[in-house]
């Protein structure tokens, strides 16, 4: 491989350790018991994958799957298609989602501006709508006659009205600007903390605070669509609980396995790409020996990462 600058992190493999890796994956062709597939990577197509797991397995279903864009995915490509074609490409995969859901689980599943309609008819046939979530992706690219796109959407469902949300878990820590205290001289709804002074406050479904993995973070890899591990923190902190088992039938490069093993949570994870299968599994590896969030610490949210 290339020499890399000094400061950059980016995580890569060699033709040795994907061969490495991708052997230390699962792949099923019968209905498996959970304790075959909690904690591992499937390497397998999670269309047909989804059909082995079993009944009533999972408390959290994260699904960041390809929007209807033309894009390069490893060795594979994903073509745009028509809109009622994807939708119907989006049901064919949602529909094997309900099964193996507990029934107070929860369901994310990401979008961009222009799928991001279709989310909620296709969903919202299983399971039921609790809000949508806008995250600003500030590596948005220009454009010379439309508005820049640096706007994502996460659909949030649940499969009933018992549901897990831990709201303490997400608060968000800003700054105070005013400190005001009461008649006794104490803190008036804030905090202090050595010569910082700060407030924790209920996130909102407007998200300001994610960066998108870049070189000189810890988390990056060559995966094109690469989700942040803060962003994926917040869903996992959010809707479900330690040792419960997070899902993701599209993996990618591993990012919700890796946030819900450092939260001390359970994972089953598919991907059919042997790259994006072997970068998860080493930095699933790696996770076992640093559980560091950037942007996340001491039970709070930052404004934005440091």
């Amino acid at each position: 491989m290339k020499a890399k600058a000094p400061r950059n992190k980016t995580i890569e493999l060699s033709s040795e350790e994907a061969d490495f890796y991708a052997a230390s994956s699962l792949r099923l062709n019968k209905r498996a018991k959970l304790s075959q597939v909690v904690n591992q990577v499937i390497f397998q197509d999670s269309f047909e994958a989804m059909d082995y797991l079993p009944d009533a397995c999972v408390d959290l279903l994260i699904a960041d799957p390809p929007y209807n864009l033309t894009k390069n995915f490893g060795a594979s490509t994903f073509k745009e298609m028509g809109f009622e074609a994807y939708k119907e490409w989006l049901d064919k995969w949602l529909s094997k989602t309900a099964r193996i859901l507990k029934d107070n689980a929860s369901v994310y599943i990401c979008s961009d501006w222009k799928t991001s309609i279709a989310i909620p008819e296709i969903a919202g046939k299983y399971f039921i709508l609790q809000n949508r979530i806008s995250w600003e992706r500030e590596k948005g690219r220009g454009a010379q006659n439309n508005w820049k796109n640096c706007l994502e959407d996460i659909w949030f469902f649940t499969k009933n009205k018992d549901y897990t949300f831990n709201i303490d878990a997400v608060k968000i820590q800003r700054p105070v600007i005013a400190p005001y205290r009461d008649e006794k001289g104490r803190p008036k709804d804030w905090q202090q903390k050595g010569k910082q002074k700060y407030r924790l406050t209920h996130p909102s479904n407007v998200w300001t605070d994610i960066s998108i993995p870049f070189w000189s973070m810890a988390e990056n890899t060559p995966h094109p669509t690469q989700k942040p591990e803060k962003l994926l923190a917040k869903l996992i902190l959010a809707s479900s609980n330690e040792n419960d088992v997070v899902f993701d039938p599209f993996l990618g490069s591993g990012t919700t396995a890796v946030t819900a093993k450092k939260l001390g949570r359970r994972f089953i994870g598919i991907e059919r790409e042997k790259e994006y299968v072997a970068l998860s599994l080493k930095r699933l590896e790696t996770a076992s020996k640093n559980k560091e969030i950037q942007g996340y610490g001491d039970g709070f949210f930052k404004p934005r990462n440091s």
